[in-house]
């Protein structure tokens, strides 16, 4: 606990007071503000200001912010369409796989295309990713009709149409089963 002698500079610890200390009697210290006014504190009400660093209440706040443990944050959760959005959506437009699709069959489009879309399905069951949408525009329905084929393979998943109001018919979603992955 620090000495308070008269003539000290303090501070009191509960308000924005600074003033000099007029009287000391025990425990009771009478200090005269720098507004002029004489006001009585207990010494365990006031702060000794030493070599004119005086702390100010703002700082102190700051400092009891700092220390304060932080308050859990709400997690937004997402709205109920939103969680049953898919984690993962694979186009297979051929133009977004290749830079120039012209110089390939129709044959090697396919080919190209359903390799794609078995390697992404690979890659999605060994990362646990449930829900796929493979964008295959509506076209002729060949490329359709091959992921079909495709996923038939697996015991592990089923397959439907995307939704129609997101992607219209040109899209397949696919809904893996969790557990041991089997091809």
């Amino acid at each position: 606990m620090a000495v308070f002698g008269i003539g000290d500079k303090v501070e009191a610890i509960d308000d924005t007071i600074i003033g000099v200390i007029t009287a000391v009697d025990g425990d009771t210290i009478t200090i005269l503000t720098e507004d002029g006014f004489p006001l009585v504190f207990e010494k365990r009400e006031l702060v000794k200001v030493e070599n004119a660093i005086a702390v100010t209440h703002y700082e102190v706040d700051q400092i009891k912010k700092e220390k304060e443990t932080p308050k859990k944050r709400k997690v937004a959760l997402p709205k109920a369409k939103e969680r049953n959005l898919p984690k993962m959506e694979v186009d297979l437009h051929i133009n977004q796989l290749v830079k120039n699709p012209k110089l390939l069959s129709n044959y090697d489009m396919l080919n190209l295309q359903l390799e794609t879309a078995k390697r992404q399905l690979e890659f999605a069951m060994s990362k646990r990713i449930q829900k796929i949408v493979f964008i295959h525009g509506v076209g002729e329905g060949v490329l359709k009709e091959e992921l079909g084929y495709l996923f038939r393979k697996y015991d592990n998943l089923k397959y439907y149409d995307a939704d129609y109001q997101k992607y219209g018919m040109g899209a397949t979603e696919v809904y893996i089963f969790q557990g041991t992955p089997k091809y």
